[in-house]
């Protein structure tokens, strides 16, 4: 096929490779630059967020994603304990951090440890929980004569340190008061 397999790359393998190609009918190159790409784990590009919301009793996947090359191995701590995979906790592959059930004790400053051969770095986030949003009084089934008007109610309870926006849909598709304003009404009632 012409294809050239390289495995276990160095910085010697570094550099301009060419490929001949030739028949009766003559001979033709092309090239192509190899560039062997290492540098240590760095958060300047993408830090950790400062602060992460997760509801009580949700699931919040922690993000770590530094630039390195190459892959670097990750862990994980709350404070100044080192965390290990467990029933709530999970380290993913890429280096995200995954709790469920979330409860007031897993609030904290989480840190992630990124190290690979070329040297290592680490970047914190706070986790914050937050009173999980419910329907409080959802809508119900109306029948209704074509022609008249029909109301639908929706009440939902949340973390006051939140905003709340309520969004109605129709078979599926999300209802724009704007566009629709003659057919729909929206009243919000504080």
């Amino acid at each position: 096929k012409g294809e050239l397999r390289m495995q276990s790359l160095t910085f010697d393998d570094a550099g301009m490779y060419q490929c001949i190609a030739e028949n009766t009918h003559g001979i033709i190159y092309a090239n192509a630059e190899l560039k062997i790409v290492a540098s240590p784990p760095t958060f300047e590009l993408n830090p950790m967020k400062k602060k992460i919301l997760a509801a009580k009793g949700g699931r919040v996947i922690i993000e770590c994603k530094p630039k390195a090359a190459p892959k670097p191995k990750f862990s994980w701590s709350k404070g100044t304990e080192l965390l290990v995979n467990g029933s709530r906790i999970h380290i993913w592959d890429d280096g995200s951090l995954e709790i469920i059930n979330i409860t007031k004790l897993d609030e904290g400053r989480y840190t992630c440890f990124a190290e690979n051969n070329r040297g290592k770095a680490n970047s914190t986030g706070v986790l914050e929980m937050t009173e999980a949003t419910r329907i409080t009084l959802a809508p119900l089934n109306v029948d209704v004569t074509v022609g008249e008007n029909a109301t639908m109610q929706c009440i939902a309870s949340h973390d006051p340190t939140l905003d709340l926006t309520f969004i109605w849909s129709l078979n599926g598709f999300v209802i724009d008061f704007e566009k629709e304003h003659e057919h729909y009404e929206r009243n919000v009632m504080v």
